[in-house]
């Protein structure tokens, strides 16, 4: 895996960092493989309220995520766990997950993948977010998700859970 490599030290204040429109969340890129020698992604996520992402597993990273605020149920093989401000929730490789945003507000977490390569996914099945007003994203295309998700190693396996 080749990567371009930036040894320069920086700051991203809250507001910054690429910035996707993912899913219906926004994600906003702090730290990606080109910065950390592949070993690592850091984004910020704001989930709206009640959303939650298709069963899937990462193939090659682990996924780990940092409650900022809000609340979520992670279900991660047959084990479902509660998060709220402050909590760290740890998804090892190659276990089916997933999780359910608290209906109350939003969930604003940091997500880290290691190995990186999951801004990847998120370029494929994003777009650039041009203001922090959500665009209408329409319905999900399955087929162009299920493509990206392949080219980055990350199965699709179902639909979303429900609240335990």
């Amino acid at each position: 895996m080749s990567h371009t490599i930036s040894v320069t030290p920086y700051v991203l204040h809250e507001d910054e960092g690429e910035a996707l429109w993912f899913l219906g969340n926004l994600v906003k890129l702090k730290v990606t493989g080109a910065q950390t020698r592949g070993q690592l992604t850091v984004a910020e996520f704001v989930n709206p309220p009640g959303f939650a992402p298709p069963l899937h597993r990462h193939v090659v990273e682990d996924e780990l995520f940092y409650v900022l605020s809000g609340t979520a149920e992670f279900h991660c093989a047959d084990q479902v766990f509660g998060a709220s401000a402050g909590d760290f929730v740890r998804l090892p490789v190659g276990l089916p997950h997933s999780f359910v945003v608290g209906t109350e507000e939003p969930l604003r977490a940091l997500q880290i993948t290691t190995p990186s390569g999951f801004e990847g996914f998120a370029r494929a099945a994003g777009v650039p977010a041009t203001s922090l007003r959500l665009p209408d994203p329409g319905p999900i295309d399955p087929a162009a998700l299920g493509h990206a998700a392949q080219l980055h190693a990350i199965e699709l396996l179902g639909p979303p859970p429900s609240r335990a």
